[in-house]
């Protein structure tokens, strides 16, 4: 009897031993978390939502050529911010490879932005576009890869962000290997949009079993996905043709920033969420008002392969290229008294635009009224030579678009294009069988003189013929634009 009352008395002092430590146990908190995460959080969301309010302003000061310069200063102010307080969340870790991580990028990033040339800018815009949808796709891969429950609605969002991500990763490769001249400007081949349609409807069939699946989605199902995902980006792109480039840069632009914001509700971070909603709806906008500049919706974009190097006006040309020499265009110039610039995408292979605003001061000089006319897509992205004139100085209060300059071009005297071609091609008015029919043009050809420097008689970069170049007021003056200009310069000066 006494043996069971010992027994009693020790399982007693042990159960009560044990209930002391686990009191101690849940009163202990270790000493790298004595800041309780739910003290930091408040002052971590705050500062999110500062950085995003200096997105927004910066985006806002963007639309401006005058504030631009600003707009991106702060919004580079609220990203830096973003980025330092996201070192104090509480889940985040791996100090070491994050401060390597951008330590690279942001050298690669210098360097790069420092040597690249301004006819090379869309390329980098590409290129960028791209890894920002990477990024947002290495995201969904990492928390889909986990296996982590996190909820239906939190998993359909990583599936959803990682297809738009990696459409936009893989797709932007392609323009930029477009851009670049390593890949033909449309690539197509028999039934390519079914198998586009084909490969995106297995796309979104496996993504779905991903989401049903949830947590217990295995790494071969989430790696197939991603795989389609990559490989529906590239085959989307192919067929695009090199006259819709700066709408597809747009797009990628809007898609980045959509996938970033969905994975900023899987991650529940509300600067990813805000910035990448600001970012996708200004992507859209842009992109609209492109395809609409060019009278076509973003649907014949991305499935009719406009652009492609076949591509041939069904208009019969009348007349001839006729050449004239710099020393006649110079006289042209020197009795005109209004004269309209054209630029184009031959400007900036030149480097010309700094002559090009030498001869407008000079023009000026003898009292001649000199305006830029820009097109909506001119150049290989949005706002590709409003970017170069105002590299050279060229006052934003002479510089108009499509819609406030087509009223002037019958009284001008002289219109100058340089390296403009798709956007000043009367056959978008008249051949209803061009692929550029009912596009909104520049109407230079109804200007009393034309004047087209060009580096030779081929098409442009569309590979569509320009009915321009034959029309009776139009005389070709070929060369390099920075060497024809310069001559342009000469031979006015010496009258």
């Amino acid at each position: 009897m006494s043996n069971t009352t010992t027994l009693e008395q020790a399982l007693s002092q042990h159960k009560s031993s044990l209930q002391q430590l686990e009191q101690v146990a849940a009163s202990y908190t270790p000493k790298e978390t004595m800041v309780a995460p739910s003290a930091l959080m408040p002052v971590i969301e705050v500062f999110y939502f500062a950085a995003a309010i200096l997105f927004i302003l910066g985006l806002k000061r963007m639309s401006s050529p005058v504030t631009a310069r600003g707009g991106i200063v702060w919004a580079g102010i609220g990203m830096v911010l973003a980025t330092l307080i996201t070192f104090l969340h509480p889940h985040t870790g791996n100090y070491l490879l994050i401060t390597v991580a951008i330590a690279l990028g942001s050298v690669i990033a210098w360097v790069s932005a420092k040597r690249v040339a301004m006819t090379d800018m869309p390329q980098m815009i590409a290129l960028y576009n791209g890894m920002g949808g990477g990024a947002a796709a290495a995201i969904a891969a990492v928390e889909l890869f986990k296996g982590s429950s996190h909820g239906a609605t939190a998993q359909a969002l990583a599936v959803v962000g990682g297809l738009i991500g990696c459409v936009s990763f893989s797709g932007s490769g392609v323009a930029f290997a477009k851009l670049q001249g390593w890949m033909n400007k449309a690539f197509t081949f028999p039934k390519q949009q079914w198998l586009n349609l084909a490969l995106f409807v297995i796309t979104l069939i496996v993504g779905g079993a991903v989401i049903f699946k949830g947590a217990a989605a295995g790494l071969t199902l989430v790696t197939v996905f991603f795989v389609l995902a990559l490989v529906f980006g590239i085959l989307m792109t192919l067929p695009i043709g090199g006259a819709d480039m700066p709408v597809v840069i747009s797009l990628f632009n809007a898609l980045t920033g959509l996938a970033v914001a969905f994975e900023g509700f899987v991650l529940n971070n509300a600067a990813m969420i805000i910035a990448g909603t600001v970012v996708g709806a200004s992507g859209t906008l842009l992109t609209q008002l492109m395809a609409k500049a060019m009278n076509r919706p973003i649907s014949n974009v991305l499935f009719k392969s406009f652009g492609k190097a076949s591509g041939e006006a069904s208009e019969e040309i009348t007349g001839s290229m006729k050449e004239m020499s710099a020393n006649d265009v110079a006289s042209m110039l020197s009795i005109s008294s209004q004269v309209v610039i054209v630029p184009g995408y031959g400007m900036a292979v030149a480097q010309a635009q700094h002559k090009v605003w030498e001869l407008t001061k000079l023009l000026n000089e003898r009292d001649i009224e000199v305006k830029f006319a820009i097109h909506p897509v001119a150049g290989r992205m949005p706002g590709h030579m409003n970017v170069l004139l105002a590299e050279a100085g060229v006052p934003y209060d002479i510089i108009f678009d499509l819609d406030e300059i087509n009223e002037e071009f019958p009284q001008a005297d002289v219109v100058l294009v340089i390296g403009a071609n798709d956007v000043v091609n009367p056959a978008a008015r008249t051949d209803k069988n061009s692929p550029i029919y009912g596009m909104p043009i520049l109407n230079v050809d109804k200007a009393k003189n034309v004047v087209v420097i060009k580096r030779g008689q081929g098409t442009g970069f569309s590979g569509v013929e320009n009915l321009l170049f034959y029309a009776e007021n139009t005389h070709m003056l070929y060369g390099s634009g920075q060497a024809v200009v310069a001559e342009l310069i000469q031979s006015v000066k010496s009258m």
